[in-house]
This record gives structure tokens, C-alpha cells and sequence, in this order.
């Protein structure tokens, strides 16, 4: 465990741990936490892993840590490093399991009044429509060719096919398209794990949500995004489903069977990486590319899938036009100023947003409490690598969640609050209690004190369908 006494104070909500805390530390390692926050972080070995990431080679400026980090593999969730291309790694750890978890919000022309007392007619619909569960399969069955052209084209693929419109892309991150893609970088095991899977959820903090918009923060910006008060909203958060955990798996094997030919001396194995330029690096990077591809394409599936759900509970007139899709869990090739000089860095970004210009940044929160909609401001370039929290992020564990959590209570006090629940069981319920979560209120506002990003709007729930 890092102890407190180890951190510097660069302002209320910025702190840092400096290289000569630990010897073989090529950087800082900075956090953004309020005092509060910090007290709890300090309970888990997160930072003692974001030191870890500090040492890796090639890694530029400092390792950071997001008010929402929490201990991860390898790297922490929450966690945000960038490497020199020539010099630096890639790291399955820095990406994580779930490659290209994100979140994606649809806006509809309705407004709460209107949808009034039909919350869970619009919940059991959507979940009737969505399949969701560990390893539960969707309406397609892709064969081999067809899953290498969803790895290859991603999202675009989906609109090729019917399930959505051309103007979707055009609000995607990246338009739901990594071009370094190579399908045959994903194992064949891989590959059969995804195969009916697009257009499904999964388990644990998956979720889809029907919110209202409660609160407008910057008017101006609200509209230009088309976001109203009262505005009826749907929030989609899932990823790669179980091929990209294969993928994960797969390369973390790899590169720990090859640390010594690269030179490496790695203060923990779950830091398995390997040089960018290398044979097993670009592998990955190809391969992690093809599994965030083929989270869009599911993103893009379930968005049709709750288009479908509307109109039946709406009619055909009702449509629900995308905001934006942002990834939380990437590797991304970005160029940033680095001592008077702009150079080509791999960002690593693992559960932490994309906060670039103009682009909205998508917060949810936990179950039942409430999400963010958030706009860039150009100190995230220079601060954070243009990154950004990406949820509230966990101070409990999965098993102490349901140890502690009685799920009827949970389901009664969202039912007081007129939330609708759709669930696969009650134990995956009690997993994501609120109590298992940080407030999202104070981490959002650590966020735009630091002056990452800017408050545009504040959604609230009104139904929660879950695996």
C-alpha cells in the first residue's frame, strides 16, 4: 500500500506521488481525488498499482488516476498512461478484459410527463428485446467470414446490414471503426465466444437505462447537443462480450511467455506487455482494435434491438436519435505536446473517457442514482491526456455487494424512488448496489474543479434493465 504521508499536493483535488518515491518510477504518478476520496483510495492497492504503471518503458509525463480508480489488473481502473510509440508498450492490463466497455446515449423527443406510469412496460419491453446474462446469445449467428467482417468494419458493419443509419456513424467515437483491425489476430476461440454474441448485454455493470433529463448545467451547450429538460433518454453500457475477454486473455498469455526476450523486469506480471513495434505488440494492438470494433457493432445491434422496443410501446412515429458512443476501456494513437513538441503517443485508457473537443463525455453512475453528460475543455488535453472519469467506479467488492446487499430491499427502495427494475437474478442485482459504488456527484465534481471537463446535464433514472 502507498501510505499518505508518500503524496504531494499539487491542489484540493490533485495529488502526486514524485519518481523518487520508488526507484525504478520513470514518472509521477498523479491522482485526482478529493480528501475525502483519497482516504478510501488509499484502502486498496490501487495506487501501489498505479506506481507500478510509472516504471513501465516509454511511458511519457505520468501515470494518472481518475477520481473513479479502484484496484484493477494490472493496471487500476481508472487509470490513464501514455507510451512513446518507438520506446514505449502496449499492455492488455492498460486496456483491460473488457476491451471497449463504453457507453452510448440515444435521445428521444419525449418528455417525462408523457411517458408517465409506463416505466415498466418500457423496461420489460427492452429487456424482452436485448438479451442479457453471462454467455446469453442474440439474434444473429455470425459464421467465421461474417464475425471477420464485423472485427474488420465494426459498427459500419452493423449499418450495412440494416441496423441503423449512416448518420449513427458520424457519432461514434472513432465512427465505431479502428482501420489497425486484422480479424486473423484473434484466435479462432476467440472468435466462437462472439459469435451470437452482438446485440446482447452481458452480466455484471452492463446495463441498459431509460433516464430524464433533471438538471440542465450549460444551456448553450445542452442545446447544441439536443438535450432538453424533462428530455427522455436511454443509456446503453456494454462491450466486447466474451471475445474480447478471450482476446485479452489470449495476448496477457503471450507476452508473459516473452518478458524476458524483450528485457523486461516487471514489478507485477499482470503488467504483461510488450514493446509497441513488436511483433507481439502490434498482434495486439491489431487484435484489440478488431474486439473494440466488434463492441461497437454490439452497441450498434442493441441500440436497433431498443429502437424496436420503442416503437412498440410508442409507435412508429417515436424515434430515438444517437448523442454520442464513447469507449471507457482503449488504446488509442493520439498526438499530444510534449516538451514543445507534438508526438504520436499510445494512450492507454482503462475505465476512463475520451474528453476531446467538441466531443460529449458520458458519465453513468450507479444503479438507480443518477448519470452525467459532460463537455471537453481543453485543459483535459493538456492534463489528462484528454481523458476524463468514466463512472463512479466500485469501493466494493462483487461478493461483499451481495453479502451485504439484501436485493427484495434494494428493489423495493428503487420502486419508492419509481424506478422500474429488470433483472436476470437478484444476487447480479445486489452486486451493483449503490453502496457498492462512489458517489457520482463528487466524482463529477473533481472532474470539472480540475477543470477536465464541464457540466452539461444530469440524468435520472427511471427504469434499469440488467442481466
Amino acid at each position: 500500500m502507498v501510505p499518505k504521508s508518500a503524496l504531494r499536493k499539487i491542489s484540493p483535488i490533485v495529488w502526486e506521488i514524485p519518481r523518487s518515491y520508488r526507484s525504478d518510477m520513470r514518472v509521477p504518478a498523479r491522482v485526482y481525488a478529493s480528501q475525502s476520496m483519497l482516504e478510501h483510495i488509499l484502502l486498496d492497492r490501487s495506487l501501489e498499482q498505479l506506481v507500478n504503471v510509472a516504471t513501465l518503458p516509454g511511458i511519457r509525463k505520468y501515470a494518472l488516476a481518475m477520481p473513479d480508480v479502484h484496484e484493477g489488473y494490472g493496471f487500476p481502473v481508472g487509470g490513464v498512461a501514455a507510451f512513446d510509440m518507438d520506446e514505449g508498450i502496449i499492455s492488455p492490463g492498460g486496456i483491460g478484459y473488457d476491451i471497449n466497455c463504453g457507453v452510448r446515449l440515444l435521445l428521444s423527443a419525449l418528455t417525462k410527463s408523457e411517458v408517465a406510469g409506463r416505466n415498466a412496460e418500457i423496461g420489460k419491453t427492452i429487456y424482452r428485446e436485448v438479451p442479457s446474462g453471462v454467455g446469453k446469445g442474440g439474434m444473429l449467428k455470425l459464421d467465421l467470414k461474417e464475425i471477420d467482417a464485423v472485427l474488420r468494419d465494426g459498427a459500419e458493419r452493423m449499418i450495412s446490414l440494416g441496423y441503423g443509419f449512416p448518420e449513427d456513424l458520424e457519432r461514434i467515437e472513432s465512427g465505431g471503426k479502428l482501420p489497425p483491425a486484422d480479424a486473423s489476430c484473434v484466435s479462432e476461440h476467440a472468435k466462437s465466444r462472439g459469435a451470437d454474441q452482438l446485440g446482447t448485454m452481458g452480466s455484471g455493470n452492463h446495463f441498459v437505462e431509460v433516464e430524464y433529463v433533471s438538471a440542465i448545467y450549460d444551456e448553450a451547450e445542452a442545446q447544441r447537443m439536443g438535450l432538453f429538460r424533462h428530455q427522455i433518454c436511454v443509456m446503453i453500457h456494454t462491450g466486447s462480450r466474451g471475445l474480447g475477454h478471450q482476446v485479452a486473455t489470449d495476448y496477457i498469455r503471450m507476452m508473459n511467455r516473452s518478458l524476458a526476450s524483450f528485457g523486461f523486469s516487471l514489478p507485477d506480471r499482470e503488467l504483461a506487455c510488450a514493446p509497441f513495434r513488436s511483433h507481439e505488440g502490434q498482434s495486439y494492438w491489431k487484435a484489440m482494435s478488431a474486439a473494440a470494433n466488434f463492441a461497437w457493432a454490439n452497441r450498434q445491434l442493441i441500440t436497433w434491438e431498443i429502437r424496436e422496443a420503442w416503437k412498440r410501446v410508442f409507435g412508429a412515429a417515436e424515434s430515438l436519435d444517437l448523442l454520442y458512443d464513447v469507449a471507457h476501456n482503449i488504446a488509442k494513437i493520439e498526438a499530444y505536446m510534449l516538451d514543445g513538441e507534438k508526438k504520436n503517443l499510445v494512450v492507454h485508457r482503462k475505465g476512463a473517457t475520451r474528453a476531446f473537443p467538441g466531443q460529449p463525455v458520458l458519465i453513468p453512475g450507479s444503479m438507480g442514482t443518477g448519470s452525467y453528460v459532460l463537455s471537453d475543455c481543453q485543459h483535459a488535453m493538456e492534463a489528462s491526456f484528454g481523458s476524463s472519469c468514466h463512472g463512479a467506479g466500485r469501493t466494493m467488492s462483487r461478493t461483499k455487494a451481495r453479502r451485504e446487499t439484501d436485493a427484495s430491499e434494494l428493489l423495493r427502495e428503487l420502486s419508492e424512488k419509481g424506478i422500474a427494475v429488470q433483472a436476470g437474478s437478484k444476487a447480479g442485482l445486489a452486486e451493483e448496489a449503490p453502496a457498492a459504488y462512489k458517489d457520482v456527484d463528487e466524482v463529477v465534481s473533481v472532474v470539472t474543479g480540475s477543470g477536465i471537463a464541464k457540466k452539461v446535464a444530469r440524468l435520472k433514472p427511471l427504469a434499469v434493465i440488467k442481466g
